[in-house]
Order: C-alpha cells, then structure tokens, then sequence
C-alpha cells in the first residue's frame, strides 16, 4: 500500500488533497498537522474523511515544521488518538507518553536525516517494545549497502515493519520495501512537493514503477551508474515491462566506484537479475563478472550483467548497437541499400572522440568489421593506451579539427543534458562528406548534431543507438522482444523540451 504524505498550510486545502488522492484510488493518506499555520482543528480534518489517515506531527529534528511547544505537540497527537484517526505517527522518544486508545493504531517512528546507524537492528528492537502495530525506520543512505541493511528490516521482523533509506542513494529502497514485506511505502502528493531526501511521488509510483502490484516474486532488474539520475532506462524498461505484462520491475541504483563489488555481491539478495551498466562501471565491473562473452572478453567492458545460478554473466550492447546504426545507414548510401551484402564500413576511416567504455566497444566492432579505426581524447594518454590494445591509432585531441575520415563519433558525454551548449567540436571544422554519429541521447538534438546537420552531413543520434542497446538488454533479461517503437517514444517524451 502507498501511503501519500499531505502538508500544506490550510485546512481546506489539506482536505482538498486528501478527497483529490481518493478519487484517485489512495486508501491511506499521511496528514502532516506540523504544516498547518494555524491552530489545529482535528474534527475539520476527520469527518466524513474519504480514506484512512495517519495522523503525523514533525518536530524540526525529524523533517517537520512544528514550531510550537512539545507541550502542544502531544496534546495533538492524544487528540488524534482520542478522536479516531486511523494511525498516529508517534517517534520513538515520545512513544511511551501516548497511550494507546480506542481503534486507533500506533505507528512507532525513527528518523535519521544524517546516516543510516550500524545499529539498525537494536534501534528496531527498541521500537519494537513501544507497543507498536507497525515499526517504521527511515535513515539517510550514504552509500547504497544501506538499502540493503534497511530492507533485511522489512524481512525479517516478526512486527510490520516499514524501513527504507531516505536520498537518491535510497530511492531504490522505497520501492524494494514492498518486496521485503513492507506494509506500506510512503509517496508524496507531487514531485515538486518533496517531504523528505528522494520521496517519489504517487503517480511515479503507481505510473513508472507500479508499485502496488510488487510482491515477493517480483524480478528486479536495474541501471548502474553514478550519477544516475539522468539515466532514462528505467523509463523505457518498465514501459517495455507494463505492455508485455511481466512480473518485474526496473530501478536505478546510485553506486559510486568504492561501493561496486559489494553491491554486485548483493544483487542476488535483493532479487536482481539483471543489471544495465553505464558510467562509471563498464570496465571496473568485469572484476565482478564469472562469465565473459566473446565481444567483452575482447573489448574489456560491459554494459549488461546477468545474473543466473551462482554466476555472474557480461555482455556488451553498445557495441552490436552501434555498428548496426553505422552500418545501416552507411549501407543506403550503396546501390545495394541497407540489405546489400557489401560491408560498407570495411576500409573506412573512422575517427572515435572519446577513450571510455562507449568508444571501447565501438572500435571493437569498428575493427571486426575491418575500418581504419583512430582515437583521440582529452587525455592522449588514454587514447593511446585504448588505440594499442585493439590496434587502432591515436591521434592528438586538436588534430580532430582537420582530420580526415568518412564517420566522425562522439564517445564523450560532452554535450549531454544538462550541458546543453556543449559540443566536442567546431562547427567550422565538419565536412559535409562525413557522417556524424553522437553515442549521447538525452537531449537527443545535440549541438554536436544540430551543427553537423547545418554543416549538411548525415548524422546518426544517440537515440537510435540507445533504442537498438535497450532493445537487445530487454530481450537478455526478460526473454521477450522489445516495442522499439515503443522505447523511441518514451525516450522522445522524456527529452521532450516540455519536461525542463
């Protein structure tokens, strides 16, 4: 169950919320007392209330705004209780105060907004001899092990008990607390209306990660990065999901470097079966992988983690992705079109901006498929240490300007949201001879495309990349074909100018 959190500062208004939410199907409905401004009139708000409440009143320390006395405070709270709300949040510390009165059941609450302590488990058992009919923990994750020890919480408590991390490290939790046996999650009223670090709303819930039909059985898949917020493969996956009717469900995760081999140790405890992988991690988690397919033994990165069994399984999409973009669209410039035999990318020179994971799995293809494959970067270094390993060729990062080639790649995030204005070239330098291919997808009209376009070349966007990678990662984690159709439209949507 989703319980959605209402604070705003009137009375009418809060009970215009409430009614809106219940319309909309929410059977439980948190109202922050703390938010009102002026004196509390309890009756107002229960009467002939649409749905079941918990009753909450935050002091500062705990999130709120409750700016009067503690007096005040629990003299509210024994309100509540003596008036009927269905729940009332009462923090550890006060819990004992409060007798238990009536029908009225009492969710015992500790919050922590610095850390995530290492003793969650005797903070659960305080809680738990408050007399409580639910325990609820909400701790600030630092790292995403946090998530973890939060949701064992949820598992293994003989009391209900709803625990999940607070921040964007903690999203995940939120969402996974159901799994674990959560008797509910919490969701704010809109995104814009955050009551506490990395709270969803409840229409991202219900509409992107459908949470009410999450049960134990429920297949977790994941993006990995850091950051991960601009990441549109949850979007695109759990759309895929919700149309072929799967049990499953697909998160990001925030896991900086020094926490990856952990959290890959963990996938398994919490039901993950499989994982995207992006920046950072494409070339760090082969040390994490038992089995390596061909085209990652040869190019050193993945981009897709199974797990099956006791194993761990990589495999790289960006790189059949790509060379299948490049090859189609190369292949209409033949006599023969796209379904000629001719490899027309055999011979090409083909000049890679960028030495990272994407421009690793791409001069993999670029080279089976027989082209004259040069790197460069802003580190010459890593553009040579990349070009001697697959037997390219590294070139100076400003030798990009005047150098000749057939297809010219951006590999780097330059230019991807929110750096709009970049581009890791000049306008001035394109040839419109060269066909100009950006592996960035959000915004998909980069200025690195947008200028190639004016300069009258061919150009390959990040999007069709993306689409094809999505498309293929569906099919290993799930064993269904994807909608491509249907991930172009998400993704177009979601980069869509209407969203900033």
């Amino acid at each position: 169950m989703i319980c959605v959190s209402v604070g705003r500062g009137r009375h009418r208004m809060m009970i215009a919320e409430h009614h809106h939410l219940a319309e909309q199907g929410v059977e439980l409905v948190e109202l922050r007392l703390d938010y009102i401004r002026r004196p509390v009139n309890l009756r107002r708000l229960l009467d002939n209330r649409p749905c079941n409440v918990v009753a909450t009143c935050r002091r500062p320390s705990e999130g709120g705004k409750w700016m009067r006395t503690e007096d005040d405070r629990r003299i509210l709270l024994r309100t509540a209780v003596a008036d009927g709300a269905d729940f009332v949040d009462l923090e550890w510390d006060i819990a004992d105060k409060i007798p238990r009165y009536g029908e009225t059941k009492r969710i015992i609450s500790y919050h922590n907004f610095d850390e995530t302590p290492e003793n969650l488990e005797d903070i659960h058992e305080k809680l738990s001899k408050l007399d409580p009919d639910i325990v609820k923990i909400a701790t600030m994750a630092n790292n995403p092990m946090d998530n973890i020890r939060a949701l064992r919480l949820c598992r293994d408590s003989d009391i209900p008990t709803v625990s999940f991390c607070m921040g964007e490290m903690g999203m995940p939790s939120r969402l996974l607390c159901g799994r674990f046996g959560s008797p509910l999650s919490y969701a704010t009223f809109h995104e814009d209306r955050q009551m506490a670090p990395g709270q969803l709303s409840y229409r991202q819930m219900v509409d992107e990660f459908d949470y009410e039909n999450i049960t134990h059985d429920t297949i977790i898949l994941g993006v990995i990065a850091d950051p991960v917020g601009h990441s549109l493969s949850p979007i695109v996956h759990n759309a895929c999901i919700k149309k072929a009717e799967l049990n499953m469900l697909y998160l990001p995760f925030r896991v900086p470097k020094e926490y990856l081999e952990p959290f890959i140790e963990s996938c398994p405890e919490m039901g993950i079966r499989g994982l995207s992988v992006t920046i950072p991690h494409k070339e760090n988690v082969l040390k994490c992988i038992n089995v390596l397919d061909d085209d990652v033994a040869g190019i050193r990165a993945a981009n897709t983690v199974i797990f099956k069994d006791v194993n761990a399984y990589g495999f790289n999409t960006d790189c059949s992705a790509a060379i299948e973009s490049l090859h189609e669209t190369m292949a209409e410039q033949l006599v023969g079109g796209a379904e000629s035999s001719v490899n027309p990318i055999e011979g090409q020179r083909i000049l890679l901006m960028g030495a990272g994971g994407v421009a690793r799995a791409i001069a993999f293809g670029l080279k089976r498929a027989k082209a004259q494959v040069f790197i460069c970067s802003r580190d010459y270094r890593k553009a040579e240490s990349l070009a001697d390993s697959l037997e390219c060729t590294a070139i100076d990062w400003a030798s990009r300007q005047n150098f000749e080639c057939k297809v010219l790649i951006n590999c780097t995030p330059i230019g991807m949201h929110p750096n709009l204005d970049e581009t890791p070239f000049v306008q001035e330098w394109f040839s419109k001879r060269t066909i100009v291919f950006d592996t960035v997808y959000n915004p998909e009209q980069t200025l690195f495309i947008k200028q190639a376009r004016s300069a009258g070349c061919e150009t390959i966007t990040g999007v069709d990349m993306f689409v094809r990678q999505a498309a293929k990662q569906f099919k290993m984690f799930t064993g269904h074909e994807a909608d491509r159709e249907l991930i172009r439209y998400e993704i177009k949507r979601a980069t869509s100018a209407a969203r900033y």
